[in-house]
C-alpha cells in the first residue's frame, strides 16, 4: 500500500485530486517510477468519481505507455481505474474485461487485496445472478485471506450482495446480508457508511411490509443527518408517506429529495425517471 492510498476520501473526490496533484508537483517521478505510476491511476479514479472520463482516459493513457511485467500492481491499478471509468460511463462491454485480467494478474501473484476489489468491480458491472456470482466469489476471496485490507472489502460486499437479493427481489436475503454490513460497518466504516448500512435496512423493512418500522428507522437517520440533509432519505420518507397518502408529508419529502438529488450527477445519468417521479409527487395537487 502506498502512502498516497491513505489520503483518499471517496466521498470528496475533489479534495483528494488537490491532495494528489500537490504529490504530484513534489516528487521526482524519475527516482521512483512505479509510485509516480500508481498515483497516476488513483488521480485518475479521481477523475472518474467526478464524472470528467475523458480526463480520467487521459491520464491513463499515460499509465498504459509504461506498463511492463516489472511493475505488476501498477498493470492491475491501471487496469482497475481504466475498467471504473468505463464503467462509471455506462461502458460494460468495455470494463468486463478489465475486470477479468485485473483479477487474473492479482491472483497470479497472491494479491489478496486487489483481487476482492477486481471481483468486487466484475459483481458491480454485471446484472442479476452474474453479479450475484461475482459478489459471493469476491465475498469468498475477502473471507478466505490473510490480508487485513482484502478482509476489510466485507462490509462492502455485504452491501452490494443486499442491493443485488433487492433486484432479484429477495428481501429477505436482502435483510440478511444488509444486517451483517451494518455491524461490520459499525467496527470498521466511516459515518457515512454507517448511515448508509442503516438506511438500507430500513429501505428493506419497507418492502418487507414493515412500513411504520421503516419509517421510525428513517426518522432517527433523518435525526442524526440533521446537519448534512441526505436526498436518499428524504425519498424513503416520501415512499413512506405515500403509502399513507399524507399528501402535504410526501409532497415535502419528495420536494426535499428531487431538491438534492437532481443536481447529483449519477442521478441524472443513471435515474432519471425516478428523479422525474419524485419531481411529479413533489407538486401539490390543486
Amino acid at each position: 500500500m502506498q502512502e498516497f492510498d491513505k489520503l483518499w476520501n471517496y466521498w470528496k473526490p475533489e479534495e483528494t485530486e488537490k491532495l494528489f496533484r500537490a504529490l504530484l508537483l513534489n516528487e521526482n517521478k524519475l527516482l521512483d517510477k512505479n509510485y509516480h505510476l500508481q498515483l497516476l491511476t488513483q488521480l485518475a479514479r479521481t477523475q472518474s468519481l467526478q464524472r470528467k472520463f475523458e480526463e480520467a482516459h487521459h491520464l491513463l493513457d499515460e499509465v498504459e505507455c509504461h506498463i511492463s511485467e516489472v511493475f505488476p500492481i501498477v498493470s492491475i491499478r491501471y487496469l482497475l481505474e481504466r475498467g471504473r471509468t468505463y464503467n462509471s460511463n455506462k461502458e460494460q462491454e468495455k470494463a468486463i474485461p478489465l475486470f477479468e485480467q485485473a483479477l487474473k494478474i492479482a491472483e497470479a501473484i497472491k494479491e489478496e487485496n486487489y483481487a476482492v476489489d477486481a471481483a468486487h468491480m466484475l459483481g458491480i458491472a454485471t446484472k442479476n445472478e452474474k453479479s450475484l456470482e461475482w459478489n459471493l466469489y469476491a465475498m469468498k476471496l475477502a473471507e478466505q485471506a490473510i490480508d487485513e485490507r482484502a478482509k476489510k472489502w466485507l462490509a462492502a460486499l455485504y452491501n452490494n450482495i443486499g442491493w443485488t437479493y433487492f433486484n432479484l427481489k429477495q428481501y429477505d436475503k436482502a435483510m440478511e446480508v444488509f444486517v451483517k454490513s451494518f455491524k461490520l460497518f459499525q467496527m470498521q466504516g466511516s459515518i457515512q457508511q454507517q448511515r448508509i448500512a442503516k438506511w438500507s435496512i430500513a429501505k428493506m423493512n419497507r418492502f418487507l411490509g414493515n412500513a411504520a418500522l421503516a419509517k421510525q428507522q428513517q426518522h432517527e437517520i433523518e435525526s442524526e443527518a440533521i446537519n448534512e440533509p441526505d436526498g436518499y432519505i428524504f425519498e424513503e420518507l416520501g415512499e413512506l408517506y405515500l403509502l399513507e397518502n399524507n399528501e402535504a408529508q410526501y409532497n415535502y419529502y419528495f420536494h426535499e429529495a428531487y431538491k438534492l438529488l437532481s443536481v447529483d450527477g449519477w442521478m441524472q445519468a443513471n435515474e432519471s425517471q425516478r428523479l422525474e417521479r419524485m419531481h411529479q409527487l413533489a407538486i401539490k395537487k390543486g
